[in-house]
């Protein structure tokens, strides 16, 4: 699938489902640079929270690089860390998994 699609855990629709109070954390993939550089803009990184444990609830990853970017998260999700383990790791620069800390940083409500 071109642009890659990668999805790890409880999507938006099940959360909501679930009635699991939940957080959101998005970049749309036209404001992450390294996209652009590749001209390949299309698409969105989603990634969602519960908002009592802090812990990764699942994500989903549309855009150039998503089908290896989405290990990072399943990597934390499988040791049980919260998302602040993510958000405040560094990344390398120039990659689209730089952005995970920047977009960890603007939680939303889940509505």
């Amino acid at each position: 699938m071109d642009p890659p699609l990668a999805r790890v855990g409880l999507n938006e629709q099940q959360i909501k489902e679930k009635g699991i109070r939940a957080k959101l954390a998005e970049m749309p993939m036209e404001n992450i640079a390294r996209a652009k550089e590749k001209g390949e803009t299309t698409g969105m990184l989603k990634i969602f929270i519960d908002a009592d444990t802090d812990k990764i609830l699942g994500a989903t990853f549309l855009g150039t690089g998503a089908d290896e970017l989405i290990h990072t998260v399943i990597d934390q999700m499988y040791a049980g860390a919260s998302y602040k383990v993510l958000r405040d790791a560094v990344h390398i620069h120039p990659t689209v998994s730089e952005l995970l800390p920047t977009m960890l940083e603007d939680l939303k409500d889940l509505e």
